[in-house]
């Protein structure tokens, strides 16, 4: 099966300027992923990004979500806290986001260290009825996410997530993967940054690694994080043997 959206994306790559680039000796550029962005085509449905801690994945996704017009610690479009005096990605100032005939309907960043934060401006604005009529505070960290899916995310949507699996058990992670195919069916975009093989088996996705080489597609079975915990859990004993030594 494959779930690969039929339509026409609502971005259909991600362009690195270099003409613009102040230094690309200093941090962003000088991460080996971002120093080979080129022209990075984008799956009209779900498009992975997966390295190493430090790979400079999570970097690349806030840069196409500020990009994109959200803001920098999450939220949509509309929110516009910060935490932090200056929260601007400046990867983003380089970015050209290449979109396509349709334009997204709604949208929503959401990466796992800033949920709190998120969480805290939905309870400043008054929304909650917009995220399943709860506080997000009073739920747990993978409730919360979940119920910002199921009852905020919509179709024709651009969604860009980092890490979400961060408070998600297996299970939910399933949960999310359902949620994902059902608004992919509807026109939806989702770009995500993760460790998680579960959702990296999502039919059809793009996948790409970030490592020192650079930036490449990749097949799932291929990706580091499916084969090292297919082989951790048929003999998770001989990993024990060699780290506990």
């Amino acid at each position: 099966m494959n779930a690969t959206s039929s339509l026409d994306p609502l971005i259909r790559s991600v362009r690195l300027r270099r003409d613009e680039i102040p230094d690309t000796q200093a941090w962003p550029c000088s991460l080996p992923a971002v120093r080979a962005l080129d022209d990075l085509a984008l799956d009209p449905g779900v498009t992975f990004l997966i390295g190493q801690n430090g790979s400079g994945k999570s970097t690349l996704v806030e840069g196409i979500a500020v990009a994109a017009g959200f803001n920098p610690e999450g939220g949509t479009t509309n929110f516009g806290f910060a935490t932090r005096e200056d929260s601007t990605s400046p990867l983003a100032d380089l970015l050209t986001l290449v979109r396509g005939v349709r334009r997204p309907r709604t949208g929503f960043f959401l990466r796992a260290e800033s949920m709190f934060n998120v969480a805290t401006e939905i309870e400043n604005l008054g929304a909650e009825e917009w995220y399943g009529d709860v506080s997000l505070h009073e739920i747990s960290h993978g409730e919360g996410f979940l119920a910002i899916a199921i009852n905020r995310f919509g179709p024709e949507g651009l969604y860009v997530l980092d890490e979400p699996e961060a408070g998600l058990s297996p299970r939910s992670c399933l949960a999310l993967l359902a949620r994902m195919h059902d608004l992919v069916s509807e026109g939806s975009q989702f770009v995500i940054a993760t460790h998680s093989p579960v959702l990296l088996a999502y039919p059809g996705a793009l996948i790409y690694e970030l490592d020192e080489d650079g930036i490449a597609p990749i097949a799932f079975d291929d990706a580091d994080v499916v084969r090292l915990t297919r082989d951790f859990l048929d003999s998770p004993e001989r990993y024990f043997r060699h780290l506990l030594e």
